[in-house]
């Protein structure tokens, strides 16, 4: 494979593992990491850990991700729902239910694929910057929508699929920021990350899902689909995704993917960056078009922590895959911790 880059983003590990890698750190899940992970279950109690996902109601969070809708597909006079089989054929009694969804991939709880965000950046060094995502894959070639043509392909890299088939299984670590701050807006940068981790007791590791629980979910359920994008807004920690240290801390500390109850992970609007231009979303700028770690975003983690706090630990086994999407750029999920 020809390296498809001449000019890499600084603090970046594109070509590290190799160049046509499309996972990006999910690679530090080696089959050895994922069996001490597993030694994290004593009890063999499960968390389900995804919002319902027709949360968080309306379109208040973000205008153009919308709530799923259902759809029945005709049979006969009616419906291919509650359809009586007798109508069919005399000898059936079977009552038979399908449907089918419009599911935004992105809607609730989810994970961003490395396709999610890229950079216009001048990955050729001819001074002109392009569309370029992780590794150096290429909006309009690799990730190509309806303004490039009129059967988009969606992304033919760094889909969602591709860490679908890692097998997205680990040790999870989970921060609880809930427990510090309360329902209160708290800016996290590295300081307030480095304490907490301490305060708590919490050890993160190579290839760790380092998990961020805030209170956030809690608070969009306790609305039932009907979010008050105010209080949401000046509500529970984020991290702050222009702490530079706190950037640093993310590529020193191996971890494979950030996971995280809120909207974004890190604080939207971000605050104001320096120079001429710069990212609007940092965080996702350092994680996914940097580094290739993924983002997982409106996780469900309430009773999870509590069961943690009561029994003193922070560390579980975490299972989380995506659907198996070709092309999709994000994926909804049902993470499950066991415990």
């Amino acid at each position: 494979m020809t390296q498809r880059w001449k000019n890499r983003p600084e603090g970046s590990n594109w070509g590290e593992f190799g160049d046509n890698d499309q996972v990006g750190r999910l690679n530090l899940i080696t089959p050895e990491i994922r069996r001490k992970a597993a030694q994290e279950i004593q009890t063999g109690e499960a968390f389900c850990l995804s919002m319902p996902l027709d949360y968080p109601g309306g379109s208040t969070l973000f205008q153009y991700r919308k709530p799923p809708k259902f759809f029945h597909e005709k049979r006969g006079a009616g419906h291919n729902f509650n359809f009586d089989m007798s109508q069919v054929s005399g000898c059936f009694c079977d009552v038979i239910c399908d449907d089918a969804v419009l599911l935004y991939t992105q809607y609730s709880t989810q994970w961003d694929a490395l396709s999610h965000v890229g950079q216009m950046f001048d990955a050729d060094g001819d001074g002109t910057p392009e569309k370029v995502y992780y590794n150096g894959f290429r909006g309009g070639i690799d990730i190509i929508g309806p303004d490039e043509a009129d059967d988009p392909a969606g992304a033919s890299a760094l889909g969602i699929e591709n860490a679908a088939v890692t097998g997205v299984q680990g040790r999870g670590v989970m921060v609880d920021l809930e427990r510090i701050h309360g329902r209160n807006r708290a800016l996290i940068g590295y300081d307030e990350l480095m304490r907490a981790l301490s305060e708590q007791g919490a050890e993160v590791k190579t290839g760790d899902f380092l998990c961020l629980y805030t209170g956030f979910a809690d608070l969009v359920l306790s609305m039932n689909k009907n979010p008050d994008g105010q209080i949401l807004s000046s509500s529970c920690a984020v991290l702050d995704g222009r702490d530079e240290r706190l950037l640093q801390w993310i590529t020193d500390s191996g971890i494979a993917a950030i996971c995280a109850d809120n909207f974004a992970v890190e604080a939207y609007p971000a605050r104001e960056g320096t120079g001429d231009q710069f990212p609007g979303l940092p965080l996702h700028n350092h994680c996914l078009f940097k580094l290739g770690i993924h983002l997982g975003e409106l996780w469900y983690f309430a009773d999870l922590a509590a069961w943690l706090r009561r029994n003193k630990r922070n560390a579980f086994f975490l299972t989380a895959p995506p659907l198996r999407l070709p092309g999709s750029v994000g994926s909804p999920a049902t993470p499950v911790a066991t415990v």
